[in-house]
């Protein structure tokens, strides 16, 4: 634990809305929750490209690709499943103090742990997007073997299967996955976001 007595928090020069300016358009937090294989980085990565491609910028974090460097010390116990999103919380911060948008796809299972990532910005900055998709599809779907081995014993407190999926109460947005394309999916979201004015 740091020794918050020790250390000074420094205030930058250029402001939040001064980045906004300069790249044209709001800064947030688009956080994709839901199971293994309902298509959270599938979506995330076809919405940064629509983004991308009306030159508004942003950048991905990856539940898998987080775990190669900022939380690969950490396991898959609830105790360091809370770890790790607290983590990304605090890096996609950063990313909407930077004037960018932020799009984070995890499993992000506890309702807590998603609340107090939204408590870190101001309101309208968190945009929690439900990508809903039944277990049976998801297990059928099965990308990485994940489901297979978990039902083999093979990976201990897998969400779905023996820990648990909390649901969003209140999201912003709910998206099947399994009754929508990947393209239909992209223009619900992007649909939002212009209907609230964060494009």
């Amino acid at each position: 634990m740091t020794n918050k007595k020790n250390i000074t928090w420094h205030t930058s020069m250029i402001t939040k809305k001064q980045r906004r300016d300069q790249n044209g358009h709001q800064s947030f937090i688009l956080w994709f929750t839901g199971l293994s294989g309902s298509g959270k980085s599938t979506l995330a990565n076809a919405v940064a490209k629509a983004l991308f491609n009306r030159k508004i910028r942003n950048y991905i974090l990856d539940g898998d690709n987080i775990r190669f460097g900022l939380s690969k010390n950490l396991g898959f116990s609830e105790e360091d499943r809370k770890e790790n999103i607290r983590r990304i919380g605090e890096v996609a911060k950063l990313f909407v103090d930077s004037g960018q948008v932020v799009l984070t796809a995890f499993i992000s299972p506890f309702q807590e742990d998603r609340h107090q990532v939204r408590q870190l910005v101001e309101q309208n900055e968190f945009v929690e997007v439900y990508v809903k998709c039944p277990l049976a599809e998801c297990e059928k779907r099965d990308p990485k073997r994940l489901y297979q081995k978990a039902r083999k014993g093979e990976i201990k407190e897998f969400t779905g299967i023996d820990s648990p999926y909390e649901e969003p109460i209140k999201p912003e947005l709910v998206i099947e996955t399994n009754r929508y394309s990947v393209e239909e999916c992209v223009v619900q979201v992007m649909t939002y976001l212009e209907k609230e004015q964060l494009i």
